[in-house]
C-alpha cells in the first residue's frame, strides 16, 4: 500500500525507459515524429478510426512484451530506495509500459494509464489485457461489444489519480524529475507545484535539461542508467 504522506516523490517520463529498448514520443526519432498523435492518441482520433488506434497500440504492446526488453539500471535502483525506504516514497509515471513494476517497484501511480490494461468506454471497467484489442472484443464485465479501448490516458482526457498526486507534492520534501521532457502538463507543473506548496527541494535527473530545468534546485545530466543509480546510492548511504 503507498504511504499517505511520502516525504520523497519521483516523477518518471519515456526517458528512463529509452535504455531498455522502448521509445520515446518526443525526440526527433521519437514516436511522434512517425505518426500524428491526433489520430492515435485523442478521443476523436478513436472515434474516427478505431481499427487503426487498436492497430497502433496493439504494436506496442507487443514490443514492450519483447524477451529483449527489460528493466533497466534506473528502474532497478528506484525500486531499491523504496525497499531502503518503503514508508517514503511514490512514484509517479508518465509511463504506461511496465518496466518499475517489473523491477519491483510497488508504490507507484501510472498517471497516464497502462498499456497492459484494457478499459471498457460502457461500463468502465478496467481489466488486465496482455493481448490484441479489437472493435469485435466484447468486455468481460458487461458484454458489450465494440466499446473496449486501451486503458491509456489520451490528449485531451484528464490523468489519473490527480488528487493523490497532488496531495503527495504537496507533503513532500524531495522531489525527483527523471527522463522527462518537462513538455507536457500537468506533470510539467509538479516541480512548481514542489516548490512552491511543499518547499521541497528538486532534482532533475535528466540526458539533458527539460523545458522546466531553471526550476530544479540540483541537476545531473546523462544516461538515466547511470545517473539514477549512482544518486539513489547517495540518498540510502543518508539513512
Amino acid at each position: 500500500m503507498a504511504p499517505e504522506s511520502p516525504s520523497i516523490v519521483i516523477l518518471t517520463g519515456a526517458g528512463i525507459s529509452k535504455e531498455s529498448g522502448l521509445d520515446t514520443f518526443r525526440d526527433k526519432d521519437g514516436i511522434w515524429s512517425r505518426v500524428r498523435l491526433e489520430d492515435v492518441a485523442t478521443p476523436a482520433g478513436f472515434a474516427a478510426d478505431p481499427r487503426r488506434v487498436h492497430g497502433f497500440y496493439n504494436a506496442r504492446r507487443r514490443g514492450l512484451l519483447d524477451d529483449a526488453v527489460r528493466p533497466n539500471a534506473a528502474h532497478r535502483a528506484l525500486a531499491e530506495l523504496e525497499q531502503g525506504r518503503p514508508d517514503d516514497v511514490l512514484l509517479v509515471t508518465q509511463n504506461i509500459d511496465n518496466l518499475h513494476e517489473r523491477a519491483g517497484q510497488r508504490n507507484i501511480i501510472h498517471m497516464h494509464g497502462e498499456l497492459l490494461k484494457a478499459r471498457c468506454a460502457a461500463c468502465g471497467a478496467v481489466g488486465e489485457c496482455p493481448d490484441d484489442l479489437s472493435v469485435e472484443l466484447a468486455c468481460a464485465a458487461c458484454g458489450g461489444v465494440g466499446g473496449m479501448r486501451p486503458h491509456v490516458v489520451w490528449f485531451g482526457e484528464m490523468p489519473l489519480e490527480m488528487d493523490r498526486i497532488y496531495a503527495a507534492l504537496a507533503a513532500c520534501r524531495l522531489f525527483l524529475s527523471i527522463g522527462t521532457s518537462g513538455n507536457v502538463y500537468p506533470a510539467a507543473g509538479f516541480v512548481a507545484e514542489a516548490r512552491k506548496v511543499a518547499r521541497a527541494h528538486t532534482v532533475e535527473l535528466n540526458l539533458e535539461p527539460s523545458e522546466g530545468a531553471s526550476l530544479f534546485h540540483e541537476a545531473i545530466y546523462g544516461p538515466a542508467s547511470s545517473v539514477v543509480p549512482g544518486y539513489v546510492a547517495k540518498l540510502l548511504d543518508r539513512d
